[in-house]
């Protein structure tokens, strides 16, 4: 059962664990700090002790999170770039993030997803029905518009 209050020494300790279990950016620690109660001039001193003790970085952060939303999600990059504006990362720290995608790795998961959710579509017989199908699930996934497109009227003549 979760304390209702805590001194800044606890509050210290407690975030510094929930950042060495998993990368974290500064939106997530300033929630989290939040939800345990801690006020704001609190805050404003734990979240630069844990960059100066290595817990907290936002290109580390970045980076980590492109790669596994890529890797196991198969999200494009579209969606990655948009999910990490929503954690209030800047311009900077997303493109060095994007990095960690390397082109071959980035083509080949397209084409390897289009063909896996081209036999998926079934049901529908109308080519142009299965084009919006498949155009939606990639679009959705955050792919971009102009592969997505340039695909479906590849893989559906």
């Amino acid at each position: 059962m979760p304390k209702d209050t805590y001194t800044v020494e606890e509050a210290t300790r407690s975030i510094e664990r929930y950042c060495a279990y998993q990368e974290r950016c500064h939106k997530e620690i300033e929630d989290k700090l939040k939800t345990m109660g801690m006020v704001q001039l609190a805050i404003d001193e734990i979240i630069p002790h844990l960059i100066h003790h290595k817990f907290l970085n936002e290109t580390r952060y970045a980076e980590s999170f492109a790669r596994g939303k890529f890797r196991i999600k198969k999200w494009g990059r579209v969606r990655i770039v948009r999910e990490l504006k929503m954690k209030g990362l800047n311009e900077r720290t997303i493109k060095i993030g994007l990095k960690e995608i390397s082109e071959s790795d980035y083509e080949l998961t397209f084409d390897t997803l289009s063909q896996k959710r081209l036999q998926q579509i079934t049901s529908e017989t109308d080519k142009y029905k299965k084009r919006k199908k498949l155009a939606d699930y990639l679009l959705y996934r955050g792919w971009e518009s102009h592969l997505v497109y340039a695909k479906a009227v590849d893989l559906i003549p």
